[in-house]
């Protein structure tokens, strides 16, 4: 039988001892991975607090493109229930809910920045105008280029317009039937005047 001196013995117990390694240590795995869990759980809860509070932000529709309750083309607004005209756009007044027509992105290059469905072109290409400002019985282009062919291709007056060659700068080939029988010539053969109905 061998003898085990006292300072062997304690060389021994030291053995046994687990390795000093901090206050991080664990002596258990099963603690030390629920430990983990506990906080990981914990970082997931606070994040979706933080979430829930501050709100999921708008998601950007698929498409952008509308048609307004005029028939127009229009802007969908983020929430897509919002259709505003698309000469709502970028003219200075946050429109939509969360004010994306007047985002920096969309407004920082007009019209480069515009989608297509925005624009539309007069016969002079360097003009544009919003595409809901085409065939709307105005003058827009300064040519009647975005109310007359070849460029545009617009339907005839409708019921609120009467058919003539307007004096009018501001018109192109009808004039509203409103301005019809008021005493001044809008016609250049007074047909506003003596023959249109009025409104």
């Amino acid at each position: 039988m061998n003898k085990i001196f006292p300072q062997e013995q304690r060389l021994a117990g030291q053995k046994s001892l687990p390795p000093s390694c901090g206050p991080f240590c664990c002596s258990r795995r099963g603690a030390c991975l629920s430990a983990f869990l506990l906080l990981l759980l914990a970082t997931l809860a606070a994040l979706l607090a933080v979430a829930i509070i501050l709100g999921r932000p708008p998601r950007i529709p698929e498409t952008q493109s509308c048609v307004t309750t005029t028939n127009r083309t229009g802007f969908l607004c983020h929430d897509r229930r919002h259709c505003i005209p698309a000469h709502g756009v970028c003219d200075g007044i946050r429109t939509c809910p969360h004010g994306e027509d007047e985002d920096e992105h969309l407004c920082r290059d007009v019209p480069r920045s515009f989608p297509s469905f925005l624009l539309a072109y007069c016969g002079d290409p360097a003009s544009w105008i919003y595409s809901d400002q085409k065939c709307d019985g105005t003058n827009n282009c300064g040519d009647c280029s975005d109310e007359l062919s070849p460029v545009t291709a617009c339907p005839p007056c409708g019921p609120g317009w009467w058919r003539c060659t307007p004096t009018v700068f501001k018109y192109c080939s009808c004039i509203p039937r409103v301005l019809c029988r008021d005493h001044v010539q809008h016609c250049s053969d007074w047909s506003d005047e003596y023959v249109c109905p009025g409104p």
